[in-house]
């Protein structure tokens, strides 16, 4: 099960990147389209707007790689919180769904509790 909590920490870090990244993006497209404009409401809107979605996204990929840096070094408090995040990853069909499942699977399996006393 080793290997398998190591891999749900590496697709905890990795996705919490991408959200990042995602958010980031999003600000420089969003606030971007307003700057563009030229249209001082515009740049107004799209600029709030960016930074809300922004914040947004970073905000759901803290905790992510958070818990994949505490999965890596078997704190217990990272098993909880993996849980809660598999548990939300359910409702982001298709990949999230498939991500949850496996990582309800290996933090919930009997063999992973013992490794994180």
């Amino acid at each position: 099960m080793e290997k398998h909590i190591t891999v749900v920490a590496v697709l905890n870090l990795v996705f919490g990147v991408i959200k990042m990244m995602v958010g980031g993006i999003l600000f420089l497209v969003i606030a971007g389209g307003g700057l563009i404009s030229g249209d001082p409401e515009a740049m107004a809107i799209t600029s709030i707007v960016g930074t809300v979605l922004a914040i947004f996204f970073v905000l759901i990929a803290i905790p992510e790689i958070i818990a994949g840096l505490g999965l890596l070094k078997y704190q217990r408090w990272a098993r909880i919180l993996t849980i809660v995040i598999a548990v939300l990853d359910l409702i982001q069909f298709p990949i999230g769904t498939l991500i949850g499942i496996y990582e309800l699977w290996v933090m919930l399996d009997e063999k992973t509790q013992p490794l994180f006393k």
